[in-house]
């Protein structure tokens, strides 16, 4: 199991889903964590879960969809702990919606959350991590790599992701930090399986199909593993991937 001793992990979305159990993983294997979700309540209970086993936390509760607000999670991290050695961007929006009920706010938003926290987030973090040898994982999705129908902002703001992570590696090439992303499918989690409940009601079922896999969905502690892997010493010859984990539904 990859050791994480003496260092430093920020994990956003981190009081629900793939964010819980991305600070779960980090937490077994010795990190420090700046834990971050607008859910205040979710990320208090993790926080004093991880606490009671030992982990040290800081919890940040707050809206991440401006500048100024990565910006000062990325600086509190710092302060507390003298740098940032990984960080996983999880948070994450979807809407679902027909192209013709989308509205601005709608739109707005899904990409300050989906879009510009990590850009702002991996910009205020990579002076500590390039100086540490670190390394960055953007969560996207299956939908940033192939249409979805009833997801047009989302799909468009995985899709710019993936392409943020690919530019973003390409730029610090000759500099000592990874950065990668996953693209998950459809996970067995509260959050998803609430979303697929306000997917329009008449909507073509057939369309909606495509999301699923034949196979059963992941648990979001067998992408976390993956999160983890990324940012373990044992990748480091990994840089500017995308990686799927979404039960063979991008082979298509």
């Amino acid at each position: 199991m990859e050791d994480f001793s003496g260092k430093t992990v920020i994990v956003t979305g981190a009081a629900s889903g793939l964010g819980r159990a991305t600070a779960v993983a980090f937490a077994k294997r010795n990190a420090n964590l700046v834990v971050a979700d607008v859910t205040a309540e979710g990320l208090d209970e993790l926080a004093l879960e991880l606490e009671g086993q030992g982990t040290t936390v800081l919890s940040r509760p707050g809206d991440l969809s401006t500048r100024a607000a990565c910006y000062a999670l990325i600086e509190a991290g710092v302060g507390r702990f003298g740098g940032i050695d990984t960080l996983c961007n999880v948070a994450g929006m979807l809407a679902p919606s027909r192209v013709e009920d989308v509205t601005e706010d709608i739109w707005e938003r899904l990409m300050a959350i989906n879009l510009g926290a990590p850009f702002w987030l991996a910009q205020a973090a990579l002076p500590s991590l390039v100086a540490r040898n670190g390394s960055i994982v953007n969560i996207a999705s299956t939908g940033g790599l192939r249409g979805q129908a009833y997801t047009v902002p989302y799909s468009a703001s995985k899709a710019g992701l993936i392409h943020m992570t690919k530019s973003m590696a390409l730029e610090y090439m000759n500099r000592s930090v990874r950065i990668n992303a996953i693209a998950p499918g459809p996970m067995d989690t509260e959050g998803i399986g609430q979303a697929m409940q306000f997917f329009p009601q008449d909507a073509e079922q057939n369309l909606v199909d495509r999301l699923i896999s034949i196979r059963p969905a992941a648990e979001p502690a067998m992408v976390a593993d993956l999160i983890v892997y990324l940012a373990s010493d044992r990748a480091v010859n990994i840089h500017g991937a995308c990686f799927t984990c979404d039960g063979g539904t991008t082979t298509s």
